[in-house]
C-alpha cells in the first residue's frame, strides 16, 4: 500500500476498470439463467444545462449506495441513468446565445434552431455525466437514455395517440398560466407562489343611472379592462337592492351588470367583486356558471394590447402605476391600502405569471389521480419518509386538467396534424400527408411542444425499451426504488405513478425516498444566488470522491434537512484515514507471518467478540436497507469500524499479532486479514474507490464484485465477557485521567479475593491486553495492608495502591463525582421500574436488562460510599 490514497491519481483508474469489466451491468447480460431477485433504480434525469450541484451529488450518491449494496448482496441489479431536454431552460439558453450574435430565435426559423439545440446537447450533455462518474455513480452507462432520443419519442408519440384517442387528451380554450418572458404556457406546478408586499385599490365603478358608485377592492387593477361584471355573494343584505343595476367601467364606457354568486365571500375586501374571466381561475369558473364573455387585455408578452385603449402597448406594471393615477385624477379611487399578495412566478425564469385564457392542449386527470392515490393507501406505494405523503396526496386531491402544450421549438413536438382545406384534426405516431376526411394533401403538425415532464413522466418504463416488449422491460419494470427530491414530487412523481398505472397497469416503483435540502453552517439552503453553494467538483478534485459521499450521508436523517460545510468534510475524512491506517496495520503484520487457512477451532474469545460484533452490525445494516435507512446504516458502519474493530479489535490483538509463537502469530493476523476484508466490503458502497483500491492488495478480485460483508458466527458468551474486558479498559483511562496519572506510568491492577471465578478467568485471559493498552505494570490480588483507590465496572471491584496514583483530595472529589452520575442514573431507571406500565407493557428482555443495570449501580454506589467513608477518614 502506498502511504496515502491519493484520489486524483487513483480514481479514474478505478472507475475505468470497473467500466472495463462490465461491473455496473445486470448480472443477466452476462448469464441469461441468473436467478436473482431483480432491483433496479432509473436516474431522476438532469438537465442537459446543468452540471453536477450538491443536490445532485446528495441524490445520486444515495442511488449508488442501494445499487451497489443490492448487487453485493446478489441481486439483478440494474441503474438506468439518462439526461432531460429541459424544453424551456434549454430554449432559454440558446435565445441568450443568439442575442450576442444579433440574431432572433424567429430570424434564425424552426429547422435551424433546432439544429442548435441538438449541437447544444452534443457540446453539454455528456458534460454532467463525466460528472457522475467522478462521484463514482455505478450505473449502466450503455443504457444512458435521452428524452428526447429515438426510443423515447417513440414511447412519447405512443401514449400521446393512445390516450388522445380515449379523449384523455383534447385541446381547448382555458384559462392557463402565461409566462411573457419565456412566452410559454406552463402547468399549475411549474408555478411558484411567493408572498409579496402590494396594494389593496379601492376602486369607485359609477352606476349606470348616476346614483352613486360601488366601491370594487382589487390587487389588480391593470385587469380592469376586461371586467364583464362585479359579483356580490346572493345572501349579502347589502347589495340587494344592487342586483341587476348596471356600473359604468371606470375609463371605459362600457357598461357591465351587478351579478351574485356565491363565489363572493361577504367579509372579504368590499363584499363586491370584478370578475374578469380571461385573466383570473376564480373569475373563470364564476364566467362559466355565468354564460359570460372573455376579454383578454394583454399582449403575450405581458404588455396591454387595444382592449385597454389609451394604455395599449404599455408594460402591465407601467399600465398599472398610469391607470391608478388618472383614476385618482378622476376621483375614483377610495382608498390605498397595503396588502400581502401570494404572486405566481415562472419556476424558470422566475417572471410574474399572468393568468390568460389560451386555447392549449389538455390531459384529464382526474381518474388516473384516484389510481395514484389508491396505490398508496393500498401500500403498494411507499414514501420515505411518511410525512411527504401529505404533499403527494394534497396536489392529487386537488387536481386540474394538466396543460400540457408549450409555445416552444425545443421539445416533443405535438402529433396532431390539421387539415388547411375542411379543418380535421388528427393524431398519429406518424407523419400525416394526407386528410382522413377530405383526402387533400394541405396538412400542417401542431407548432407545439409537449411539457417537458410528459416525457419525464414515461421514464420507469420509457427507460426500459416501451413500447417493445423488450426483456429489460419484463425483468425490471416495476422499478424497486425512486430516489428524489421534495420539490418534485408533483412535477414529476406523482405523474409518473400516474401515466404508469394508466399505460402499464402497474406502479413505476414501489418506493420512493426524499432526499432533504442541503443548507449550509448556517442553516441556509445552498444556491449559487445565494452565493453559498458547495460545488461538488472542487470538493471531488481536492479530496476526492469518497470524502464528498460519505461526508454527504453520515449524520444526516432521512428526509431531513442538514447541514453541510467543508468543515465537515475534514473532520469525516478522518474516518476515511483510519481505514486506510488499519490496512496499513494489516499490511505489516502480513509482513511478518505466513499466511495460512482461517482456523475457526482456533478462534479466541477476542476473535468470537469481533465476529459477534461483525455480525450484529450486518444484521442492524441490512434491517437498515429495508426501510432504506441509508444515514443509519452508514452510522452503523462507523460505530463498528471505528469502534468496535479499530478501537478495541485492533488493540486486544495486538498481542498475538506481535506474538513471538509463529503460530499464535499467523491465526491473529488471518483473524485480523478476514474481518478488516470484512470491514472493506461492508463500506464499499459508501467510499467505493479508497476500499477497492485497499483491496486490490490483498486480493486479485475485485470488491464491487464481491458479496456483502459476512461473519463467521455469532459468540453471545464471548461478546458479553469480552464487552466486559472493554469496560474494564474504559474505567481504568478514566480513573487514571481524573487522578492526572500519566499514560506512561506503569501501575499495579489489583482484584479482591472474592471476584466471580469466571470474572477471574477473563481479567487474566485479558492480561496481556491490558498492559499493552493501558500500561499496567501487572494484574494482582489485592495486598489489604496497602491503603488503594477502588472502581467498579462490570467485571468487579478494582483496585489502585494509592502509593501510586493517588492525591487524596482529587480521588474524594472524583468519587463524588461519580456518585451524582450514578444517583442520577438510578432514580431515573428505579422510576421507570416502578412505573407499571412500563414493567408490563416494555419487551420483558427490555425490563430485565433495566433491572439488571439498576442492581449494578446500586452496588456501586454502595462500594463508592464505603471508598469515599476512608478516604476521607
Amino acid at each position: 500500500m502506498d502511504k496515502n490514497f491519493e484520489p486524483k491519481e487513483k480514481e479514474k483508474l478505478i472507475y475505468k476498470k470497473w467500466q472495463e469489466n462490465g461491473c455496473f451491468k445486470p448480472r443477466t447480460d452476462f448469464d441469461k439463467n441468473f436467478k436473482g431477485e431483480s432491483y433496479s433504480l432509473i436516474m431522476p434525469p438532469p438537465n442537459i444545462t446543468g452540471q453536477l450541484h450538491i443536490g445532485h451529488a446528495l441524490n445520486n450518491t444515495t442511488q449508488d449506495f442501494i445499487a451497489r449494496m443490492m448487487r453485493m448482496q446478489g441481486k439483478n441489479v440494474l441503474w438506468v441513468p439518462g439526461t432531460d431536454h429541459a424544453s424551456i431552460a434549454t430554449e432559454v439558453k440558446i435565445i441568450d446565445a443568439l442575442k450576442k450574435e444579433g440574431l432572433s430565435k424567429q430570424e434564425l426559423g424552426r429547422e435551424e434552431f433546432l439544429k442548435r439545440a441538438w449541437a447544444w446537447n452534443d457540446k453539454f450533455g455528456g458534460r454532467i455525466k463525466e460528472q457522475l462518474k467522478a462521484l463514482g455513480a455505478s450505473c449502466d452507462w450503455d443504457r444512458c437514455a435521452f428524452t428526447m432520443d429515438e426510443e423515447r419519442q417513440k414511447a412519447v408519440l405512443k401514449v400521446f395517440k393512445t390516450l388522445y384517442d380515449e379523449g384523455l387528451i383534447y385541446k381547448g380554450n382555458k384559462i392557463i398560466n402565461w409566462c411573457p418572458c419565456c412566452k410559454t404556457a406552463l402547468s399549475d406546478a411549474e408555478v411558484e407562489h411567493e408572498d409579496e408586499n402590494s396594494h389593496f385599490w379601492h376602486i369607485r365603478y359609477p352606476y349606470s343611472d348616476g346614483s352613486g358608485y360601488l366601491v370594487v377592492a382589487t390587487t389588480r387593477p391593470e385587469t380592469l379592462f376586461g371586467d364583464v361584471c362585479v359579483a356580490v355573494n346572493p345572501d349579502d343584505e347589502r347589495f340587494k337592492d344592487k342586483l341587476g343595476k348596471t356600473l359604468v367601467l371606470p375609463t371605459t364606457n362600457r357598461l357591465i351588470p351587478i351579478i351574485a354568486d356565491s363565489y363572493v365571500e361577504k367579509d372579504f375586501g368590499t363584499g363586491a367583486v370584478k370578475i374578469t374571466p380571461a385573466h383570473d381561475p376564480n373569475d373563470y369558473e364564476v364566467g362559466k356558471r355565468h354564460n359570460l364573455e372573455s376579454i383578454c387585455v394583454m399582449n403575450l408578452d405581458g404588455t396591454m394590447n387595444e382592449k385597454a385603449g389609451k394604455y395599449c402597448g404599455l408594460d402591465r406594471m407601467d399600465c398599472r402605476k398610469q391607470l391608478i393615477d388618472d383614476l385618482k385624477a378622476q376621483n375614483l379611487i377610495e382608498k390605498i391600502e397595503p396588502y400581502v399578495v401570494s404572486k405566481g412566478h415562472c419556476y424558470r425564469c422566475h417572471t410574474t405569471v399572468e393568468p390568460m385564457i389560451s386555447k392549449q392542449w389538455f390531459m384529464n386527470m382526474d381518474d388516473m389521480a384516484k389510481q395514484a392515490l389508491k396505490v398508496v393507501d393500498d401500500g403498494k406505494l411507499e414514501i420515505i419518509p411518511t410525512r411527504v405523503e401529505k404533499i403527494y396526496r394534497n396536489w392529487l386531491n386537488n387536481i386540474k386538467d394538466w396543460c400540457i402544450s408549450r409555445q416552444l421549438w425545443w421539445g416533443h413536438r405535438i402529433p396532431a396534424y390539421y387539415c388547411k382545406d375542411c379543418g380535421n384534426t388528427m393524431v398519429s405516431e406518424t407523419e400525416i400527408k394526407e386528410c382522413t376526411n377530405c383526402h387533400k394533401h394541405n396538412i400542417e403538425q401542431e407548432e407545439d411542444v409537449l411539457d417537458t415532464w410528459f416525457s419525464s413522466a414515461l421514464w420507469a418504463f420509457s427507460t426500459l425499451g416501451y413500447p417493445k416488449k423488450t426483456e429489460d422491460l419484463q425483468r425490471f419494470f416495476p422499478t424497486s426504488t425512486l430516489v428524489t427530491a421534495q420539490d418534485i414530487i408533483f412535477f414529476w412523481v406523482a405523474r409518473m405513478v400516474m401515466l404508469s398505472g394508466k399505460i402499464m397497469g402497474n406502479i413505476p416503483f414501489s418506493k420512493v425516498l426524499i432526499n432533504g435540502i442541503v443548507r449550509d453552517d448556517e442553516g441556509k439552503k445552498m444556491s449559487k444566488s445565494s452565493n453559498n453553494g458547495v460545488d461538488p467538483i472542487e470538493i471531488i478534485d481536492k479530496y476526492g470522491a469518497d470524502s464528498l459521499r460519505f461526508s454527504l450521508i453520515l449524520g444526516n436523517g432521512t428526509g431531513n434537512d442538514f447541514r453541510f460545510s467543508e468543515e465537515k468534510i475534514l473532520e469525516d475524512r478522518k474516518f476515511i484515514n483510519k481505514v486506510w491506517n488499519a490496512g496499513k496495520f494489516l499490511e505489516l503484520c502480513l509482513s511478518q507471518t505466513t499466511e495460512t487457512e482461517l482456523d475457526e477451532k482456533k478462534l479466541n474469545i477476542y476473535d468470537k467478540w469481533i465476529y459477534t460484533k461483525l455480525h450484529n452490525a450486518i444484521e442492524d445494516i441490512n434491517k437498515n436497507m429495508e426501510t432504506l435507512d441509508i444515514c443509519q446504516a452508514v452510522g452503523r458502519m462507523v460505530n463498528f469500524v471505528w469502534g468496535d474493530f479499530c478501537d478495541n479489535y485492533v488493540e486486544l490483538t495486538k498481542p498475538y499479532v506481535y506474538s513471538e509463537n509463529k503460530e499464535v502469530r499467523s491465526h491473529a493476523t488471518m483473524v485480523l486479514k478476514d474481518v478488516y476484508l470484512n470491514v472493506l466490503k461492508m463500506l464499499h458502497p459508501i467510499i467505493p474507490f479508497i476500499t477497492e483500491d485497499i483491496y486490490s492488495n490483498f486480493s486479485n478480485n475485485l470488491l464491487i464484485l464481491e458479496s456483502y460483508a459476512k461473519s463467521m458466527g455469532h459468540f453471545k458468551k464471548e461478546e458479553k465477557e469480552v464487552d466486559k474486558i472493554i469496560s474494564l479498559i474504559a474505567k481504568i483511562r478514566e480513573v487514571r485521567l481524573s487522578l492526572n496519572v500519566p499514560a506512561s506510568k506503569k501501575i499495579t491492577l489489583c482484584y479482591n479475593e472474592n471476584i466471580d471465578a469466571k470474572n477471574l478467568k477473563t481479567l487474566l485471559f485479558a492480561s496481556d491486553s491490558l498492559s499493552k493498552i493501558t500500561n499496567i505494570n501487572s494484574v494482582k490480588k489485592l495486598d489489604n495492608k496497602k491503603e488503594n483507590v477502588s472502581f467498579v465496572c462490570e467485571l468487579g471491584e478494582f483496585y489502585f495502591y494509592k502509593e501510586e496514583v493517588v492525591d487524596t483530595d482529587k480521588e474524594i472529589e472524583r468519587i463524588t463525582k461519580e456518585l451524582s452520575k450514578i444517583d442520577a442514573e438510578a432514580t431515573l431507571l428505579g422510576s421507570r421500574l416502578n412505573n407499571k406500565n412500563f414493567v408490563e407493557r416494555a419487551p420483558k428482555e427490555l425490563v430485565s436488562k433495566e433491572k439488571e443495570r439498576y442492581d449494578f449501580l446500586i452496588a456501586t454506589k454502595n462500594t463508592l460510599e464505603e471508598n469515599l467513608k476512608n478516604l476521607k477518614k
